[in-house]
């Protein structure tokens, strides 16, 4: 299983739709763990990044990669199951300005939706005040700004800044994820918690809500 893991990083990261599909459904057939292919993907996606940032990926590519991922999720995310009920608690997420990644983004919605959770898509490159207006029109428990560039960083900071300065900072937690956040980039933003793997997010999520 390793060997497959392994080429399908490879493919994802070539965008190599027809076979990563392939591999997908393989994976899925074998009765993989899904959660074990969503961490790939996210392997993948970190590849995908730095060759964007490198200059070797363009905006047409991360576009391609983001076509691929919706069709793994189609495939994925039935197994992860969907546990109906009422909402457990309502996200607003989106990517900060200046960043059009929204692989691992997607991956964080896929599996807050399939367990219960109301969450907003803001999409990609959202200026800080896309993200107070979401909060004054949605109310909601937790708010998550993705990046995955470096540039990200400075982005998230004003975002925060620009939610404290409307006064709604202590109506929401909020969450920062992407390949370069961590707990120094964490304390610079000014948020509540940080996640570099979507599984990990959503756990941190559910954590800053009380939910189980």
């Amino acid at each position: 299983m390793a060997d497959v893991r392994e080429e399908f990083v490879n493919a994802l990261a070539d965008l190599d739709e027809a076979k990563t599909i392939e591999l997908t459904k393989k994976r899925v057939e074998a009765g993989e763990d899904p959660f074990a292919i969503l961490e790939d993907v996210r392997k993948a996606t970190d590849i995908i990044g730095k060759r964007f940032e490198e200059g070797r990926y363009f905006v047409s590519d991360l576009i391609m990669a983001g076509e691929i991922l919706k069709q793994i999720m189609d495939i994925v995310k039935p197994l992860i199951g969907e546990k109906a009920g009422e909402a457990k608690g309502k996200v607003v997420i989106g990517t900060v300005e200046g960043d059009v990644h929204d692989i691992g983004k997607n991956i964080v919605i896929a599996l807050l939706e399939a367990e219960g959770f109301e969450v907003v898509d803001l999409g990609v490159d959202q200026p800080p005040e896309a993200f107070v207006n979401a909060i004054k029109e949605h109310n909601p428990d937790v708010v998550g700004l993705s990046g995955l560039l470096t540039e990200a960083i400075e982005s998230m900071k004003k975002t925060v800044e620009a939610i404290k300065e409307a006064g709604l900072r202590d109506r929401v937690k909020i969450i920062i994820g992407g390949g370069r956040t961590d707990e120094e980039a964490k304390e610079y933003v000014g948020a509540d918690d940080w996640a570099d793997d979507a599984a990990v997010g959503v756990r941190k999520i559910k954590a800053l809500m009380g939910v189980e």
